[in-house]
């Protein structure tokens, strides 16, 4: 597996809330619903699009795309300074800023919303609804927000989206959630591509010929019994050139970024499956459940049954 396929492995929708938002100006939306990810591309017109703090807003044009990490909220407007007229909650729940329900007074028919289906800005919007969906080590390599200009990435998906999310038909919820996967994973390959991505070093380190190597092995199999010894052999190295090697790149010893890499496949799959913990901790290298817990409390401060019950919140 090459280094950006690990980082991609992983996107997968369930029930992806997705709508087509039609806008005439002067409009903006705040968005507080706290979503891992949320993908906007620019079918139609402009947007600009203001982080929360000290984000620096950014202008969207024709075939534009922008990914928001969350749980951050951000505003999404005509300009930069138009005062939001909606308010997106968590669960899809739209208010206007005094707290009043809109009721679906914006609802333009099936996954449409806004002020009228031909409005000046069109943007198709896909959005994760739980962090279990995207691996925690792909939210983590990305910033708050990040956006790539038509100029850089002709996506053929736009049409094909702008088509399928207004469609009903049997299976549309499993076709929309597999185009907003490809619509990502499209616009992620290109990004990372790119010097200003400031890939994790963890992801740089995948291109060293050994430490990569110790990595990639790591990775594809975490329940084996791992030592330091037993990947430098593999690696060609001594351990502690390994050793120096490794964390000198990845920023932590290779036993380190193990535990860390098993306990986040587990969080993954508390939340992705119903295996039990006994199960887990065997497929992620702990030998038994009990071990998988105390190491699983200790990082995330909560136990693997707390944060499978917790499944449409963060770790």
């Amino acid at each position: 597996m090459d280094a950006l396929a690990g980082l991609l492995d992983g996107p997968r929708a369930h029930g992806a809330f997705m709508i087509r938002a039609c806008f005439d100006p002067p409009w903006a939306v705040r968005v507080e619903d706290e979503a891992p990810l949320t993908v906007m591309l620019m079918a139609r017109g402009t947007a600009w699009i203001t982080p929360d703090g000290d984000g620096v807003p950014v202008r969207l044009g024709l075939g534009d795309l922008a990914i928001a990490r969350g749980p951050d909220a951000y505003t999404c407007g005509g300009e930069p300074d138009t005062v939001p007229q909606a308010l997106i909650l968590p669960g899809g729940e739209c208010r206007y800023p005094d707290g009043t329900s809109l009721n679906g007074s914006m609802d333009l028919g099936l996954r449409t919303w806004g002020d009228r289906p031909d409005a000046a800005t069109v943007m198709l919007i896909g959005t994760y609804l739980m962090r279990g969906e995207i691996h925690g080590r792909l939210l983590d390599a990305l910033p708050p927000l990040l956006t790539l200009p038509a100029a850089v990435w002709d996506c053929p998906l736009t049409p094909l989206l702008a088509e399928e999310i207004v469609r009903d038909e049997p299976g549309q919820e499993v076709v929309l959630d597999r185009l907003l996967d490809l619509l990502l994973i499209s616009a992620l390959r290109v990004w990372f591509s790119r010097p200003e991505s400031a890939a994790p070093a963890w992801y740089r380190a995948l291109g060293d010929p050994v430490v990569g190597r110790a990595l990639r092995l790591l990775q594809d199999d975490p329940a084996h019994p791992w030592t330091v010894a037993a990947l430098a052999a593999k690696a060609g190295v001594s351990r502690a050139a390994l050793a120096r090697r490794f964390t000198g790149l990845v920023g932590e010893p290779p036993m380190s970024y193990l535990t860390g890499w098993r306990l986040a496949l587990a969080a993954d799959r508390l939340r992705d499956t119903d295996l039990t913990l006994d199960t887990i901790a065997r497929h992620v290298g702990y030998g038994s459940a009990f071990a998988l817990s105390t190491a699983f409390k200790r990082v995330y401060g909560v136990s693997p049954q707390e944060h499978r019950a917790g499944r449409a919140g963060r770790p």
